[in-house]
């Protein structure tokens, strides 16, 4: 008898349960979130029906305000500072909402084309040759285990910055016929070796059989600038080098105006790309400070206009972007800023820094007929929605050009070291 009532006691809470799993304020009251950031100005929506009601925490709420419809209740910014709401069903407290608003930001949006150089930290190995000896060919350098993508920091205790700076260590140890020293830095590890340089018996020069390179230059384009900091972001990816496809160890860099020239239409199978060359005076508008996956970051010595929105616009956080309509802009002939419809066809509110938070699809006739979609040198384009930065064009899908990956600008600004989280100071009582 007992085992009987307790087979029906569980298959009525088993129904219950999946009864309350349809029942529609319960769905409603799962798909309300625990936690609302916005901006100062803002406002979030939350959707209620039946018997839902919604009540402030106190009735004193400093950041937000909230207001009350049959169908809705939305959640409006106020005041930058933190509280919370309590949510209510049938009379009784259920969830309780933070709510975080964020104090008024704005930048400027970027699209023009620029010209980046790069200089590496030390000289970075890109190969390794052969050097012919009277006997044999050989290469010390990859005898002494030095790896493509290793950076080349000190010889002889001396700081090496640049290719120039090698020669005369490998001439004076050769004709000494002595070792160097050498410090590497591969990936975070440090590593100590040495190589003797050896004669070419044709170039009749001392060689260390290493190809090294001190510098990359390309082109890309501009997201935003913050003018109260004066920092920037740009590309939205990291510069790799061309022959390790490692990212490139950054000294320092110079950002310099740019012009494109021409458009190398891209295809299913073969990236299209910008071909531009750099201003002729080759003014150099800012520093390059950081390479990350998120892009390029520094600082610049003058304020920059696209020419189509000059004045501050907000930006939006990643689970503010929504699927549907945007714009990107980006230049395609000579200097001109110009505007393009695409489609975000996914986004992921990320909670923390990530790179490919969008998938983006170019929708305008005009730049599908000029470039067949997303071409090299358009990574950073600015991507625009609802009157709101939101991210940057980044990649492009190699087998479908109309299409590629975005990132959010929430991650790129984190990355460039400006904080938009920074909370109000505390006034003393």
């Amino acid at each position: 008898m007992y085992e009987r009532i307790r087979k029906i006691t569980g298959g009525i809470l088993l129904v219950s349960l999946i009864m309350l799993a349809f029942y529609e304020p319960f769905q409603q009251y799962i798909n309300i979130p625990s936690s609302i950031t916005m901006f100062e100005g803002e406002e979030e929506t939350i959707s209620k029906s039946g018997t839902v009601s919604v009540s402030a925490a106190s009735t004193n709420i400093n950041t937000a305000d909230v207001i009350e419809s049959e169908q809705a209740m939305s959640i409006q910014g106020k005041n930058a500072g933190e509280d919370e709401v309590i949510l209510e069903l049938a009379g009784f407290p259920v969830k309780k909402v933070d709510v975080n608003v964020l104090k008024d930001f704005k930048v400027l949006p970027g699209g023009q084309s620029i010209g980046v150089k790069l200089n590496t930290l030390g000289v970075l190995v890109v190969g390794h040759h052969l050097v012919a000896t009277a006997n044999e060919k050989i290469s010390p350098g990859e005898d002494a285990n030095i790896k493509v993508g290793d950076i080349i920091t000190m010889i002889d205790g001396k700081k090496i910055e640049t290719m120039s700076d090698v020669a005369p260590f490998v001439d004076e140890a050769g004709k000494k016929g002595e070792s160097l020293q050498f410090i590497i830095q591969r990936g975070k590890d440090k590593i100590e070796t040495s190589i003797k340089p050896i004669l070419d018996h044709k170039a009749k020069s001392y060689k260390l059989g290493l190809y090294i390179r001190d510098s990359a230059a390309g082109i890309g384009t501009m997201t935003f600038y913050e003018p109260n900091t004066k920092k920037y972001g740009a590309l939205g990816h990291v510069i790799s080098d061309m022959d390790t496809k490692k990212p490139i160890v950054v000294e320092d860099g110079q950002i310099v105006k740019s012009t494109v020239t021409a458009i190398e239409k891209g295809k299913n199978g073969v990236p299209g790309e910008k071909l531009a060359r750099f201003s002729a005076d080759r003014e150099i508008i800012g520093n390059i400070t950081i390479n990350s996956p998120f892009g390029v970051f520094g600082k610049l010595n003058q304020s920059v206009k696209n020419g189509l929105f000059d004045k501050p616009m907000p930006i939006a956080l990643s689970h503010q972007v929504k699927e549907g309509p945007a714009k990107i802009l980006t230049v395609v002939d000579g200097n001109e800023v110009e505007e393009y419809d695409i489609e975000i066809m996914s986004t992921i509110p990320q909670k923390f820094p990530a790179t490919k938070g969008m998938v983006v699809k170019v929708t305008d006739p005009a730049l599908l007929k000029k470039t067949g979609g997303i071409v090299q040198g358009m990574s950073g384009s600015p991507i625009i929605q609802d009157g709101k930065v939101v991210g940057a064009v980044t990649h492009v899908f190699v087998n479908d050009p109309t299409s590629g990956y975005g990132v959010h600008i929430e991650w790129m600004l984190h990355e460039a070291g400006i904080n938009i989280y920074e909370k109000e100071p505390q006034k003393a009582s």
